[in-house]
């Protein structure tokens, strides 16, 4: 029988105890180590490395969103509204927030907006990580009240300040545009974008336990500064003249495009510039990148004869060809010999036996022109083009300034001088010719072009200003008489009299050149200019004109870009009151002063009205439409300021087989007829020119749009002595 004992033996109790004290103190080492990491993960935590976790904390109720600066206004120099901002609406979203409830977002939106959820859903997918996304961004306010941010949890509505230009077309290839986020891009939205842009502010919000955002009481709202004004040097109703004009003249020539350019002689101010195609720019994605290039200053083009202005003005200036000196014309045709063989033929397009100098520059003749250069030589010829500013940039205030190209003498091969006496083998801008020009009109001094006037403050506040600034004179006033008599001859008898305007002393030159298309000469393709000045006797406007590929109506430039600068000089004879004399008895003795009556037929009703508005005048309109066709008191009346001046305006264009009601142009200049009859998209076929007198159809007859009406016209009468 075996009997467990009642106690064991001393060795075994000892090794029992002592094992237990083992595990005992393991226990309490194991737990003090705890402790201790505890402790020092609470010190990381708390201490060390609190700020970062607090970030972290505020990342989840904090958002920090920036106020966008209102951008500053563009006027022009009268300080009529170009550019300004009207305010929008955006949506926002935090991805985080709106959670597992994208879905419903995407949805709403969808039905808001007529686009798929899908394309909301992948904007709030993309990234998970990200706070701040945008699901729709410049939405009309109206269309933004059918949407209910505040119901969409984690949806913010954001205001946002829109561009908006005010005659849509009008000077946008000088204005420019901006981007999406306001930023300027291109034209002066770009050049003067750090002045007009101003400083962004922000606005830290909190969300509560209730999901509800309010500005944080912790970080001070900083508001934003608003940007500058800026006030160009273009005259808003000289633009609009000359775009009018401009686009007319593109289409009677049929031309692939076309440009101009009105410059102040005498302080280098440009008064207007356009090119044809243009683009909107209030919706910029809907055009070709190409198409808001401003090719006054960003494309290049050998000049044809308008730079026989150099040729003259240095046979003049160094006293080695009198006007009178007579050339050996060679019947059109002047063959060119090097060693013994012909090199160059050179042709005219009209044939004479012989030329005085300056009736080779009134008649165009490249021959006088070629064989007067090697009386100048090289380095007068040279310098003198330099002198002009041919090869410099001008410096205007415009982007993408190109400063064409002057071949220096040890570049020239034999026969370069030659070429170059006519305008070929050298590429300028049309605003170093508009300059050129310029430079004889104010009797010898080349002034830089510029188009910015001033930067303002939103109170108008003047904070810098530009001045007319001279860079040298180019020729002496004896020299600049000299060629504003053979650039009047030229108009009175050479090869721009179609330019001719009775009572008016024009000065200008016609140019025609093979254009350049792939690195060669193009086939029948030309580029057609005009550029001239007036009154002869005290210039005030500089304008050329420039036609691309004009195949209607010939494609030399004094019957294709001539008409075009004709018809914008009587148009801004009539308008502008620095060309009105005022007697004696027309002056009041209050503040009231007389004014003449702008032309505004055809111009769109709110560029007419601010025209009106400018002058001082109250305009009345009587229908409904977008043009005006009659006004009264007629263009060229004299009014005193506060006058009404009644407005006739035409409804839109007919539909598709609607018969219109012919106009009657009788009386009318050819150019303010063909831009009546146009209004009705009727086809002109012209026979003579001058004055409209007859018609047919009749006026008062119906007729299809498109249809053909020809106009007979006889050479005008001297026009009124009101402008002299």
């Amino acid at each position: 029988m075996n009997h467990t004992p009642l106690f064991q033996a001393p060795e075994e109790n000892g090794r029992s105890a002592s094992g237990g004290a083992w595990r005992l103190l393991a226990l309490k080492a194991f737990l003090a180590l705890f402790f201790v990491v505890i402790a020092v993960r609470l010190v990381t935590i708390q201490i060390i490395e609190a700020p970062k976790y607090r970030a972290i904390a505020r990342k989840q109720y904090e958002q920090k969103f920036t106020l966008p600066a209102v951008r500053g206004n563009i006027y022009d120099r009268s300080g009529q509204v170009l550019v300004s901002n009207t305010m929008f609406v955006s949506f926002a979203a935090d991805p985080k927030i709106v959670g597992d409830k994208d879905v419903a977002v995407a949805n709403a939106f969808a039905r808001v907006f007529n686009k798929p959820a899908t394309h909301y859903l992948s904007r709030l997918r993309t990234d998970p990580s990200r706070r701040f996304v945008w699901l729709e961004r410049r939405v009309n306010p109206s269309v933004a009240r059918r949407l209910s941010a505040a119901t969409l949890e984690g949806v913010v509505m954001v205001k946002e300040p829109k561009r908006l230009y005010h005659y849509d077309e009008l000077a946008a290839s000088l204005i420019g545009f901006t981007d999406i986020d306001n930023n300027g891009i291109a034209g002066m939205e770009l050049v003067c974008d750090e002045d007009l842009r101003g400083t962004a502010g922000s606005v830290v919000m909190q969300r509560d336990g209730l999901g509800r955002t309010r500005p944080s009481a912790d970080y001070p709202t900083v508001e934003p500064v608003d940007g500058h004004d800026v006030r160009l040097t273009i005259d808003l109703s000289y633009q609009a003249i000359l775009e009018e004009e401009l686009k007319t003249g593109v289409t009677l020539n049929k031309a692939d495009g076309g440009l101009a350019v009105m410059l102040d002689p005498k302080t280098g101010e440009i008064l207007a510039l356009a090119t044809v195609p243009s683009i909107n720019p209030n919706t910029p994605e809907s055009y070709e990148s190409g198409t808001a290039r401003n090719k006054v200053v960003t494309d290049m083009f050998e000049p044809g004869s308008i730079f026989k202005i150099v040729t003259a003005a240095a046979a003049y200036e160094h006293d080695v060809i009198s006007p009178e000196k007579r050339f050996d014309a060679e019947n059109g045709l002047y063959k060119v010999m090097m060693r013994g063989r012909v090199v160059r033929q050179i042709r005219d397009t009209h044939s004479h036996e012989s030329l005085t100098f300056r009736e080779g520059l009134e008649q165009s003749s490249n021959i006088v022109m070629a064989k007067a250069v090697e009386l100048i030589g090289p380095e007068r010829f040279y310098r003198q083009a330099r002198d002009f500013g041919f090869g410099i940039p001008t410096g205007v205030e415009l982007p993408g300034e190109v400063r064409g190209r002057l071949k220096k003498p040890h570049e020239w091969s034999g026969i370069t001088m030659q070429t170059m006496a006519y305008g070929y083998e050298v590429a300028v801008t049309p605003l170093q010719i508009a300059a050129a020009y310029a430079a004889i009109a104010n009797g010898g001094v080349l002034m830089k072009p510029y188009v910015v006037r001033q930067i303002l403050t939103k109170d108008g506040a003047l904070i810098r200003e530009n001045r007319p600034q001279k860079i040298r004179r180019v020729v002496s006033k004896e020299t600049a008489v000299k060629l504003t008599e053979a650039f009047e001859g030229a108009v009175e008898r050479g090869t721009a009299q179609e330019v001719r305007i009775p009572g008016v002393r024009v000065a200008g030159k016609t140019g025609t050149a093979r254009r350049i298309v792939d690195g060669k000469y193009a086939p029948g393709s030309y580029t057609a200019s005009f550029v001239g000045y007036f009154p002869g006797e005290d210039p005030q406007v500089v304008c050329l004109v420039m036609m691309e590929n004009p195949r209607a109506r010939g494609y030399y430039g004094g019957v294709t870009s001539g008409p075009i600068f004709r018809a914008v000089a009587e148009r801004v004879l009539q308008t502008s009151s620095r060309f009105q004399r005022t007697s004696p008895a027309d002056t009041p003795s209050d503040d009231v002063k007389p004014v003449v009556v702008p032309d505004v037929r055809t111009v769109m009703l709110p560029i007419a009205e601010r025209i009106l508005r400018g002058q001082g005048l109250q305009p009345e309109v009587f229908g409904r439409g977008r043009f005006v066709i009659k006004q009264s008191p007629q263009p060229g009346s004299r009014m005193m300021q506060g006058s009404s001046i009644k407005l006739v305006v035409r409804d839109e264009p007919p539909e598709e087989g609607d018969l219109v009601i012919v106009p009657d142009v009788r009386g009318l200049s050819v150019r303010r007829a063909v831009n009546r009859l146009m209004l009705d998209e009727f086809d002109i076929v012209l026979e003579g020119s001058g004055m409209v007198v007859r018609q047919s159809p009749a006026p008062g007859q119906k007729a299809a749009p498109g249809s053909t009406v020809r106009l007979l016209c006889e050479p005008r009468e001297i026009i009124s002595a009101v402008l002299y």
